[in-house]
């Protein structure tokens, strides 16, 4: 397996594709996009224009893990994604938009890497361990934070260091744990 950066310009179909099927039965994207219609297209969207760092997993070819990271200050290009997402999402742009203010209210103020999305396909092959090592890596010195959108995924970032924050109760939706990670 090989961890790299992606590029944006050839790579985000296919990380969309990963991370679409890694997030397939996960509550927040179930509660964002009934049905899953646009899930794959959104996640190839937000990687390219909405996040800074695309780091990928792979066998041989084939993408079988996405992390998408933040540095402290990143700004998303929201005049180039906003129309990709608006396509990939339809009416439920608004819900997304709502997500994002949801969680960034509660990110914290002092500066830090921001892990907006992790996931794997197919699963259990430690791919995931090996990204978030990965991103971490480029992290140090600096706090480290993160949302998890299923309850079972909480012991697996407490064992990176993670702590639960926040819990976070979307309208009319799941629960979500923010997690910091102190710089190290």
């Amino acid at each position: 397996m090989e961890i790299v950066i992606a590029d944006k310009a050839s790579d985000m179909e296919e990380a969309g594709t990963v991370l679409g099927r890694a997030f397939a039965e996960d509550p927040v994207i179930s509660w964002l996009l009934p049905g899953g219609v646009g899930r794959e297209r959104m996640f190839a969207a937000l990687g390219r224009y909405m996040h800074d760092v695309v780091e990928v997993a792979r066998e041989g070819a084939a993408i079988v893990g996405v992390a998408i990271w933040d540095p402290p200050g990143f700004v998303p290009d929201l005049e180039a994604g906003g129309p990709e997402l608006l396509a990939a999402m339809g009416d439920q742009v608004a819900k997304g938009m709502q997500l994002d203010e949801t969680f960034g209210a509660h990110r914290p103020a002092e500066p830090h890497w921001y892990l907006a999305q992790i996931g794997t396909h197919p699963r259990g092959a430690g791919v995931g361990g090996t990204l978030l090592r990965s991103g971490l890596a480029r992290t140090a010195g600096l706090p480290v934070y993160l949302e998890a959108s299923a309850a079972g995924n909480v012991p697996i970032y407490e064992r990176f260091g993670f702590r639960v924050t926040s819990e976070i109760r979307l309208p009319d939706g799941p629960s979500v744990w923010g997690m910091l990670r102190p710089a190290l």
